[in-house]
């Protein structure tokens, strides 16, 4: 299935209020990644996000999605609309993507 020409891609980096924040979250902002978790797995579900993960980097992790959506207000709205983005827990960073494939992860046998 190719790309679909309506929709235009963003790559979407989450950033954590401190590096060792997964580590050491405290209980309120472990409510909060668990509600990011499900508002982002609603919108995979959905089709606006193709891929979602934490990144291991060695300075402190951090988050990353790339969307599937009509335009960057559809991106911005999808942001602004992330429970840990609305308590002021995690920053974001947006930027327009040229997609150019994508692969399905393989399926196990």
């Amino acid at each position: 299935m190719g790309v679909a020409m309506n929709k235009q891609h963003y790559f979407v980096k989450l950033i954590p209020p401190r590096p060792t924040f997964a580590q050491d979250m405290t209980d309120e902002e472990k409510l909060l990644m668990q509600e990011h978790v499900r508002y982002t797995h609603e919108n995979f579900t959905a089709g606006k996000v193709l891929l979602y993960g934490p990144v291991m980097a060695t300075d402190g992790p951090f988050g990353i999605a790339v969307l599937e959506v009509a335009d960057e207000a559809a991106a911005r709205q999808f942001i602004e609309n992330d429970a840990t983005v609305q308590a002021g827990l995690n920053k974001f960073e947006l930027c327009p993507m040229r997609l150019a494939a994508a692969r399905g992860l393989a399926k196990e046998t």
